[in-house]
């Protein structure tokens, strides 16, 4: 028989469980399911968007939106389309009941435990394909699902070494390849760090026009210096650089960040003759700002060991 057995709300950014229907079935392969739901809880920020992992009897499968999954447990034989239809509509009473404050300063888990009413309403009308069928709509979802089909993950791709998930190279065709060494998520933004990033951006964009105002000057005078063009193009370089070095990870980031802001100060060193004491201080400033924020903007750790 096809069904779906159970589902659950996740956060992505450290799969910390929201949310998840009561499941009474203790089955041997019920209980191997739900080690793969908290192996794959780990590994959410890694994925794409829409995942199924194939488990002999069982289908996991499941979506993310705006920082929290929505996984569900099915027979194999449970139609694909209608799994993510069920996933869908979760996602969408979700974020209609719960604003994204509330999900990402949650620090419980199954804080959100009353939605589980709702899961359950809505997997008893899945179960029941019959009359569901007749009042749903599922070309929609047919079309997206065959535009954009679900990464497959398979089980010989997770494994549980010190209790971490490992997942190994493969290509999914909505989203590129997942490489040996993912994408790092950084720690969520401060206000600080915004501050940091606008004034670079000001910064940039003042060396920018300086810039090209000294090419206009180059053009009318002959005796000129085109250095000084390098030089404020250069601090527009730099300054767009922190800001990518802010927003994205990249290996030896701290090293970029100093080497970045001593090129700032040498391209400020440099135009001395051209700007006052109070220019050269609020440049010089803004870069050791930004510095100081991309280094406080950790990494991501771990996830915890939650119980999902």
């Amino acid at each position: 028989m096809s069904m779906i057995l159970s589902a659950s709300v996740v956060r992505v950014r450290d799969g910390l469980p929201l949310s998840a229907s009561t499941d009474y079935d203790q089955s041997t392969g019920m209980q191997e399911c739900r080690k793969y739901f908290k192996m794959l809880s780990k590994k959410l920020s890694q994925l794409p968007d829409r995942c199924t992992l194939k488990t002999g009897q069982y289908n996991i499968n499941f979506i993310s939106s705006l920082g929290v999954s929505y996984m569900m447990l099915c027979t194999e034989n449970y139609p694909s389309v209608l799994a993510f239809c069920f996933l869908d509509e979760l996602q969408k009473e979700f974020i209609t009941t719960y604003n994204m404050m509330k999900t990402n300063t949650a620090v419980r888990p199954y804080c959100f435990i009353e939605f589980d009413n709702f899961i359950q309403r809505t997997k008893q009308r899945y179960n029941n394909t019959r009359s569901l069928s007749t009042k749903m709509n599922l070309a929609d979802m047919q079309t997206e699902i065959k535009l954009r089909p679900p990464y497959q993950i398979s089980v010989s791709e997770l494994g549980s070494a010190n209790g971490l998930a490992h997942l190994s190279v493969t290509e999914y065709k909505g989203t590129g390849k997942i490489s040996a060494a993912p994408h790092q998520r950084l720690e969520p933004v401060t206000l600080p760090g915004i501050v940091s990033f606008v004034l670079s951006l000001l910064c940039g964009a003042l060396n920018l026009i300086r810039g090209f105002h000294a090419i206009e000057s180059l053009l009318q005078n002959e005796g000129e210096d085109f250095s000084y063009v390098i030089a404020f193009f250069l601090g527009t370089a730099a300054c767009l650089y922190q800001c990518y070095l802010f927003v994205y990870y990249t290996g030896w980031r701290n090293a970029k960040s100093f080497l970045t802001f001593g090129l700032i100060c040498l391209c400020n060193m440099y135009l001395y003759e051209l700007r006052n004491l109070w220019q050269l201080f609020f440049h010089v400033t803004v870069g050791a700002f930004s510095t100081l924020q991309i280094r406080l903007r950790h990494p991501q750790g771990k996830s915890p060991d939650y119980n999902v």
